[in-house]
């Protein structure tokens, strides 16, 4: 029986945030700065996959806006033939810049005693992450690994010309397999 050597599917997302986008510092070789991103589990779909990596390592809950493109070029990553599905992502609720979540406040002033204070997200480093950053396309942190230079290049790209972009695979909010009902 013949043993196939397939590659493997991984997902990188491009979280889109304040002007910017997030990125991580890896604590594992190869070291340096990436798109969060990781391997696709078993049973797990692309989007699943990108929610949960997100998560995982930046802390943040994520809504995923579309499929931006897909890299395979199997010297991409120097451990493996990795295939990457790249999405672009914002995160599902407004982040707090203090570290707390702001008081809900009534009319004049006071602290609200019925009303929650709304949601609020902390980007912080976890799973594999050793430090978080959100960079902008003239302040990229270096050295950034695998091919996500590359990656960031084509979306700065995109995102700077005069045709508005249409994800290669847009989302609908169920994740509903296509040919599912």
């Amino acid at each position: 029986m013949k043993k196939y050597k397939n590659p493997t599917p991984t997902v990188d997302i491009i979280i889109e945030i304040q002007g910017g986008i997030v990125l991580i510092e890896r604590v594992n070789p190869p070291r340096g700065w990436a798109l969060p991103g990781g391997y696709v589990d078993y049973g797990e779909t692309l989007e699943a996959a990108a929610i949960r990596e997100a998560r995982e390592e930046t802390s943040l809950d994520v809504d995923l806006i579309g499929q931006f493109h897909t890299y395979s070029d199997p010297k991409r990553d120097s451990r493996r033939h990795n295939i990457s599905t790249v999405f672009i992502a914002r995160p599902s609720a407004p982040l707090d810049p203090m570290r707390k979540a702001p008081l809900a406040l009534d009319g004049d002033g006071s602290r609200s005693k019925s009303a929650m204070p709304p949601l609020r997200q902390v980007a912080r480093a976890a799973s594999d992450a050793k430090n978080i950053g959100t960079f902008t396309r003239d302040r990229l942190p270096s050295p950034i690994v695998f091919d996500h230079a590359e990656i960031l290049a084509d979306y700065f790209r995109v995102r700077a010309s005069k045709k508005k972009w249409v994800p290669a695979v847009p989302l609908n909010a169920s994740l509903t397999p296509i040919g599912k009902k």
